[in-house]
């Protein structure tokens, strides 16, 4: 079926939205292809050492397939599980200081840490990309007298915000550190994003999530968030609005933000 016709514009109402809550990567900086590369390596290499070792099924980690269905959107372990369980594979925990990823001595945070020492190296050899009104949409939005916020499961939001030139662009940030700390389980459960409204004072029902994961939607509609829009960076339309989405757009700049605070 054909994905459904992309709006020219989507109203983000004052009048009704007093907050909107963005996703960082994909949705305002061009990373989501340097975490799926990563994952990638990091699974891939694994899963030969496994089969060398057992002889079970070698396959690769489909890109964009897997990558779309357990991983994205989601806490870096809590990928790595989601991922592992589809293929039948149960690892222990394990701590950040395991050793590589072969048959004896692999666990989830091994796994997890070697994905992002890739994704590091490769922000490090090759800088972060901002997607065209990223900026430009959240200080609109300010100016305008809403508040905003970015919320990431990622541990290295700061640190790509800074790289992209957006750490001054929000005035709440909610990322996986913060999910950590306070025990809050990642998306598709709306923890994250309840607690980026919390700390804006906003409740959610006047608060608007963007969103480029279908974990992340589902997150936004789970949540009770009023006005939910997927950005889609790859024919995932129907998904979107599948897993919640108000709207659809491939580009921020298709948001407009229109009226007037209540």
């Amino acid at each position: 079926m054909d994905d459904p016709v992309e709006p020219d514009t989507v109203p983000i109402a004052l009048d009704t939205v007093s907050a909107v809550a963005f996703d960082m990567d994909g949705v305002l900086t061009d990373t989501a292809a340097v975490h799926a590369s990563a994952w990638k390596r990091a699974f891939d290499e694994f899963l030969r050492e496994r089969a060398k070792a057992t002889g079970d099924d070698a396959r690769p980690f489909r890109l964009p397939g897997d990558y779309l269905a357990y991983v994205d959107g989601r806490e870096r372990l809590d990928g790595v599980r989601t991922f592992l369980r589809s293929r039948g594979i149960t690892l222990p925990e394990g701590g950040a200081a395991d050793g590589g990823p072969d048959l004896g001595q692999a666990t989830v945070a091994s796994l997890g840490e070697r994905k992002d020492r890739l994704f590091l190296e490769h922000i490090r050899e090759f800088g972060v990309a901002r997607f065209p009104a990223a900026l430009a949409l959240p200080r609109e939005l300010r100016a305008a007298g809403a508040r905003t916020a970015v919320v990431s499961a990622s541990r290295n939001c700061a640190a790509l915000l800074r790289a992209a030139g957006l750490e001054d662009a929000f005035d709440v940030r909610v990322d996986g550190n913060d999910a950590g700390r306070l025990g809050l389980p990642g998306k598709p459960d709306p923890a994250l994003f309840l607690e980026a409204a919390r700390r804006l004072g906003v409740a959610p029902e006047r608060t608007a999530v963007v969103e480029d994961a279908l974990a992340g939607v589902e997150a936004g509609r789970r949540g009770g968030f009023g006005l939910v829009v997927g950005v889609d960076r790859g024919h995932l339309s129907a998904g979107l609005y599948h897993s919640g989405a108000h709207a659809v757009v491939t580009d921020l700049a298709k948001l407009v933000v229109a009226g007037a605070p209540a």
